[in-house]
């Protein structure tokens, strides 16, 4: 018979990328779980899902678009925030649910053994479906005004990638940190909406001038997603340039440095939270 010792780790570990394809299964069974808790005795469901970022685009369209006159790079306002703000939820409420996923999760990580990983990443995955059903809403609105995207329409799932890449190494350090830091969850709501208007949603980044100073701008990841969404969808911009790979190497440095110091801090996660 097979004896398994468990025993904490001392120092650095490795990332234990074999143990998670090893329980890959549990993954994707938390996800679906978030999915159903989430709209369990709800009455408009889904629906919940396109009427975030429907009525924040509404909300940009009348402030923004009419009152204060921001451009659109020549596209109709609504459609050219709600291809924004789309990526935005996806990341938005990755960022929410990864970072207090581990306290909510505290009589699990208690009883049972399995990769701690498997937590934040699961909460990450189980806003796809949301993002499935609000982009269907983006389709529609984008045959409405008769905006029909061309083959850069391809490089969509790289940029969906780059959202939550963003939102993981994002999540691995917020969660790990609200486990012993439980001031976390009361910055959430500032950081959520500072990083909101520090990415180009309501506004075009043609606004920040060009040069070093837009591959600056750069180094928020988010830029590069949102501006590759338009350039995918709408057209607008220049395509893959600088910007996005400022904002892409960003990205993965935060997912690589959360994930180890998520590792690093996981024999704790029992004993604290």
């Amino acid at each position: 018979m097979k004896v398994l010792r468990i025993v904490p780790s001392t120092g650095w570990v490795s990332l234990g990328l074999a143990e998670l394809v090893q329980y890959r299964d549990l993954v994707f069974f938390l996800a679906w779980r978030d999915v159903k808790v989430r709209y369990k005795q709800t009455a408009l469901g889904a629906a919940w899902a396109v009427l975030q970022p429907l009525m924040t685009m509404v909300v940009f369209s009348i402030f923004f678009g009419r009152l204060a006159k921001v451009g659109s790079d020549g596209m109709p306002y609504p459609v050219f925030s709600l291809c924004a703000l789309v990526p935005w939820t996806l990341f938005a409420h990755a960022l929410n649910e990864s970072a207090n996923s581990l306290v909510a999760s505290s009589n699990l990580l208690k009883k049972v053994y399995f990769p701690r990983l498997i937590i934040p990443l699961s909460t990450v995955l189980s806003g796809l479906v949301d993002f499935g059903i609000a982009f269907a809403m983006l389709v529609g609105l984008m045959a409405w005004y008769g905006i029909v995207p061309g083959l850069a329409v391809l490089w969509l799932p790289a940029f969906v990638l780059l959202a939550i890449v963003t939102a993981i190494g994002t999540g691995l350090w917020l969660s790990a940190l609200n486990v012993r830091y439980r001031d976390v969850r009361y910055t959430m709501g500032f950081l959520v909406q500072f990083w909101l208007f520090c990415t180009p949603i309501a506004y075009p980044s043609s606004l920040v001038p060009a040069g070093w100073k837009r591959t600056l701008y750069g180094l928020n990841p988010m830029t590069g997603v949102v501006e590759g969404f338009r350039w995918a969808l709408l057209g607008t911009g220049s395509g893959p340039n600088a910007t996005l790979a400022v904002s892409t190497a960003v990205a993965f440095v935060i997912l690589l440095t959360g994930a180890l110091y998520f590792r690093r801090m996981e024999r704790t996660f029992a004993d604290v939270v």
